[in-house]
């Protein structure tokens, strides 16, 4: 294991917050570069969304997706300035396409476009959701596998409500209907959950019930060119390595319905004989599974202008 050898793992949904990445545009030119480009693509101020924007602006999952990604490039462009590159990259959720971008899968501007379309699409599928089956969420259990997880919920029957995120080995998040997880948290406890906490997110992420929009996604990522990547790139849908622009490409689209691997990925890439972890983006939540998930090497929430400089120094 070789201390200098990265990977980069990059944050998603629900990490965000209203000022995210202003020290990081204060400091670096190339992530004001950055945040023009994106508001160009996205046809928005974004430093307006992102240093004056409400929590509850940031929470919208059309402005979210733009948002964290670009405060995951920016991390990643001011590692990068400090001399830190990766040599494999994974991201969780919406954080794969920054990851995409960092394996050379997609370029930036192809990423800003593809989860500005990609927001949209989620957002309109989701109200369709709604309409058809009332009001929907997600909530995280704590205390169980995810195998265990989608054990009870196949047994009991329990409807629209699937295991879509495998965490940590005792912390998994289920997604659906709000009828159905309030079904399921009963069954969950009975089977040793600790409990189950509700998560302020728009839609029933990672589920079939987002299933109506796989057509539009994939229609429009035939319109975007996806490159074999030039690093270990891991994918949420297998949690395994990605060998071929087309495969990440079919991923893509099998993403937006399919469980987050994110325990399968931390295994494999640990196994894979990097020297440490960098977070980029915003928040801690990554870096908190991958040491609740008993991984040896060392792990960095490099969201912060403080922790880039530090990450540099060390």
């Amino acid at each position: 294991m070789v201390e200098n050898k990265t990977a980069f793992v990059f944050s998603g949904q629900g990490a965000q917050f209203p000022g995210m990445g202003k020290d990081l545009w204060e400091e670096y030119a190339c992530v004001k570069e950055l945040f023009e480009k994106a508001s160009d693509l996205c046809s928005r101020d974004m430093k307006a969304l992102l240093f004056e924007g409400s929590a509850e602006d940031l929470k919208d999952t059309q402005n979210t997706q733009t948002a964290v990604s670009l405060v995951n490039l920016s991390v990643r462009r001011a590692l990068m300035e400090e001399g830190i590159g990766s040599v494999s990259c994974a991201g969780f959720s919406l954080g794969e396409f920054s990851a995409m971008a960092d394996a050379g899968i997609l370029t930036e501007d192809a990423v800003f476009s593809l989860v500005a379309k990609r927001g949209e699409i989620m957002a309109s599928t989701g109200e369709q959701v709604i309409k058809e089956y009332g009001s929907v969420g997600m909530g995280a259990v704590m205390g169980l596998d995810f195998e265990t997880v989608s054990s009870v919920l196949a047994q009991k029957n329990i409807p629209h409500v699937y295991a879509a995120n495998n965490n940590s080995p005792v912390q998994v998040v289920i997604s659906g209907t709000s009828e159905g997880i309030t079904q399921a948290q009963d069954a969950l406890k009975e089977a040793g959950a600790k409990r189950v906490i509700a998560l302020k997110v728009s839609g029933p992420f990672h589920t079939p019930l987002l299933s109506g929009g796989k057509e539009e996604l994939a229609a429009f990522l035939d319109t975007l060119s996806f490159a074999d990547p030039v690093k270990d790139f891991y994918s949420n849908v297998t949690g395994a390595l990605v060998s071929t622009g087309q495969e990440a490409k079919d991923l893509s689209i099998q993403q937006m319905v399919s469980p987050v691997q994110w325990l399968v990925i931390e295994k494999n890439m640990s196994a894979s004989g990097i020297g440490r972890v960098a977070e980029n983006g915003p928040g801690t939540v990554l870096t908190g599974l991958w040491k609740k998930s008993g991984m040896e090497q060392p792990v960095t929430a490099c969201g912060t202008l403080e922790a880039v400089k530090a990450l540099a120094g060390a």
